[in-house]
């Protein structure tokens, strides 16, 4: 998906709260380098009075903020930019959604972290046999150079088919837009750093299956749970 069809996507139906848009705005100008790494952000009264909000606004945007690992407040000294999002991130997607990508993220650690272990107890030849075949199509993505959203989307959602469960299911395909979403987004991000990156979120991949085949719930859960934790973190961290 192009950047301006990823632009063009609709993230999410819900309108954006006011703590919302104030977490967008400081997190545009973390990005954009006006509040640095390891600087001080303005004091809450200040930023209460620039973006024309309530302090009890400003805490809520901050605390996200702090969620996310974006800042860090110190005891008696205020709020400090800890790490600086990849700048890329604002090229693929637009400002509304990035706080509602970040709790997809979120979700996702839970939901697929479950669905990993069910599928580690549960699955027959069938799922096993689907789940690699998505995995080998991630492999030939990385191979050919392809951006692969939708082998990944195949991969997570034969994960959830493998549980048996069908709300776990039901679930997944009701969240694919937003889990395609943000696969777009962390893929495009990966397609511009070297080819090490993708290899490193393949052997990612790798890890749940091997998990799951040998029917190790507990370990399936912690692989799928890191991978997904690590994919929120390369986007919004800049980390590889």
């Amino acid at each position: 998906m192009s950047s301006t069809a990823l632009k063009d996507a609709n993230l999410a139906e819900r309108e954006p709260t006011l703590s919302d848009q104030i977490y967008e705005r400081i997190f545009a100008l973390i990005v954009e380098g006006e509040f640095p790494e390891h600087s001080r952000l303005p004091a809450e009264t200040e930023l209460a009075k620039r973006f024309g909000a309530s302090r009890p606004v400003i805490r809520a945007a901050l605390a996200r903020l702090r969620e996310d690992g974006i800042i860090v407040s110190r005891q008696g000294s205020g709020s400090y930019v800890r790490r600086r999002p990849d700048a890329a991130v604002l090229r693929f997607v637009p400002l509304a959604s990035i706080a509602d990508i970040q709790r997809c993220f979120e979700f996702r650690v839970g939901l697929e972290g479950a669905a990993a272990a069910l599928a580690a107890e549960r699955w027959d030849e069938d799922d096993l046999a689907a789940i690699k075949a998505a995995l080998a199509e991630l492999d030939e993505c990385i191979r050919t150079g392809r951006l692969g959203v939708e082998a990944d989307e195949r991969f997570h959602l034969a994960i959830a088919e493998a549980t048996h469960n069908h709300f776990h299911v039901s679930v997944q395909r009701s969240l694919q837009q937003h889990i395609a979403f943000g696969m777009n987004l962390a893929r495009n991000l990966s397609l511009l750093r070297p080819a090490a990156r993708l290899q490193i979120v393949q052997d990612e991949h790798v890890a749940i299956v091997e998990a799951i085949e040998r029917r190790d719930p507990g370990a399936a859960r912690a692989a799928m749970e890191s991978h997904l934790e690590n994919a929120r973190r390369r986007v919004f961290e800049g980390t590889a």
